[in-house]
């Protein structure tokens, strides 16, 4: 994976990349989204089955009829149940986490770009990657279980409602994931700033499974063995790596255009 210039050293691990927040934390496993697109994106998603409290400010509204009756709040009073810092845009909804999708969801038939994140923890860097997943049109995004951030709060406003758009997988082992994947017939390329080949030159159009790795160490050892080939994306020899997002972007970009057709036969 191209690796960025952001640390992520003992410290963010163990907290999984999340900043602190002294808002009042949600009871029941539930948790808080804001902004508008991420609000609507989720009351519109059919696995967030538990839809807690919808919060608006005098004259928002919201599309469709699914959720709780809307609690009417001035801004400054949504902001005291939500992190600091929070940019609601007047739009807040209490919900439990959205349901996993199943590998079978995103992987048959296959055919297109499946994107997996290997222990990226950082909530924006994970939003932001959603969002450019759903904009090239990925199959879907696999990420771990236990060392990815859930899919709400600063994340859901950085993915733009994306992280209830595109099905997410979330995998207890990505090595397991990979070997399942690749009986049914999907390519494994990892993403390594210090690899050989360049991606263009390793994608060929077959079903592919992008992997990048954590925003520090790039893919675990295990990872990288299940990968059918390594490559790095080209940059001017000035540059060595980009952030894991951006290396997301261009790497999603390049994919789709190389894609063989839908339901083509090679």
């Amino acid at each position: 994976m191209s690796r960025p210039h952001r640390r992520n050293d003992r410290e963010g691990r163990h907290s999984g990349g999340f900043r602190r927040s002294h808002a009042p934390r949600p009871e029941g496993g539930l948790e808080w989204l804001w902004g508008r697109h991420a609000v609507q994106a989720a009351l519109a998603n059919p696995r967030r089955e538990q839809l807690a409290r919808v919060i608006l400010a005098p004259g928002r509204t919201l599309e469709g009829e699914r959720g709780p009756k809307p609690e009417i709040m001035e801004p400054r009073e949504i902001d005291r149940l939500l992190p600091p810092g929070a940019v609601h845009q007047g739009f807040a909804l209490l919900a439990a986490p959205a349901e996993s999708a199943d590998i079978e969801d995103i992987a048959w038939p296959a055919e297109g770009v499946i994107l997996m994140l290997d222990q990226v923890t950082d909530p924006q860097n994970v939003g932001a990657i959603l969002r450019s997943a759903a904009a090239f049109g990925a199959r879907g995004v696999v990420i771990q279980d236990r060392h990815a951030p859930t899919l709400s709060g600063a994340l859901a406003k950085a993915a733009a409602g994306a992280a209830d758009v595109i099905p997410v997988v979330r995998a207890t082992n990505l090595s397991r994931a990979l070997e399942k994947l690749a009986e049914m017939g999907w390519r494994v390329v990892g993403l390594d700033s210090h690899a050989s080949g360049a991606l263009h030159e390793v994608l060929d159009g077959a079903p592919t499974v992008l992997v990048l790795g954590s925003e520090g160490e790039g893919m675990r050892r295990l990872v990288s063995e299940h990968c059918d080939a390594v490559a790095r994306i080209a940059m001017a020899d000035a540059f060595e790596s980009l952030n894991v997002s951006n290396a997301a972007a261009v790497a999603l970009y390049q994919a789709r255009q190389l894609a063989r057709p839908v339901n083509q036969d090679p």
